[in-house]
């Protein structure tokens, strides 16, 4: 079976790409730490990568990057607070092109073709989810290996994610379930670092409407 790489939060969205490919690809994980105040996700995607049968999940410590975002944005800052509707300052500058650079990285050595992440259509507000992000990131990606590429040493990487394939997050919750069934529920959404989500954050908001979306009870716990 054909390889990829897939970054792997732990959230509903990277859970249920896996679900979606995995019966196409052998799947490698890559999670990142890199401050984020939610690292309950990252608890979240040690289980899922167990449960989905991942052929190797990595966690990648790349805490330093919370020095340089700062108070940039409010999933790293300490002293932003968190909004429960979309604003700019929830974006993470490129966040996406750091991991995406360091999955095709792993990518490249692994002769794998592929390398996802679960960015959705619902995910517009966010440059670096879009289409064209990924489609010319995946072309320098491919031109800083071209040598590797013509010589047959390395496989040329496409970027996949639903939003390039016109899906979803309601879309992934249907194919999602059908693989997890209730574990669906334990995935991480939260921008918050509590023990259940808090159920008032843009990102917790965004889950809740996408499951009445997708027709499918929700049985997260929230606290609000």
């Amino acid at each position: 079976m054909k390889k990829a790489v897939i970054v792997f939060s732990g959230g509903v969205d990277s859970v249920c790409a896996v679900s979606f490919l995995k019966s196409k690809f052998d799947l490698y994980g890559i999670t990142f730490s890199y401050g984020q105040k939610a690292n309950m996700e990252i608890i979240a995607a040690k289980s899922f990568a167990k449960k989905l049968g991942l052929k190797e999940h990595k966690i990648i410590d790349i805490g330093f990057m919370k020095n340089l975002y700062g108070d940039s944005n409010v999933l790293t800052s300490t002293k932003r607070k968190i909004p429960s509707e979309f604003e700019y300052s929830i974006v993470v500058p490129i966040r996406n092109a750091v991991f995406l650079s360091i999955a095709s990285a792993w990518a490249f050595t692994l002769n794998a073709g592929l390398v996802a992440y679960g960015a959705h259509t619902g995910d517009k507000h966010y440059p670096d989810c879009r289409p064209m992000f990924a489609k010319k990131l995946e072309s320098a990606f491919n031109q800083g290996e071209i040598d590797g590429i013509d010589s047959k040493l390395r496989q040329k990487i496409k970027i996949w994610s639903p939003y390039r394939q016109g899906l979803s997050k309601s879309d992934l919750l249907k194919s999602g379930i059908k693989v997890l069934d209730d574990s669906i529920f334990k995935t991480w959404s939260c921008y918050s670092n509590k023990k259940f989500h808090c159920g008032i954050c843009e990102s917790c908001n965004n889950r809740k409407v996408a499951f009445e979306q997708a027709g499918i009870s929700d049985k997260t716990k929230y606290l609000n």
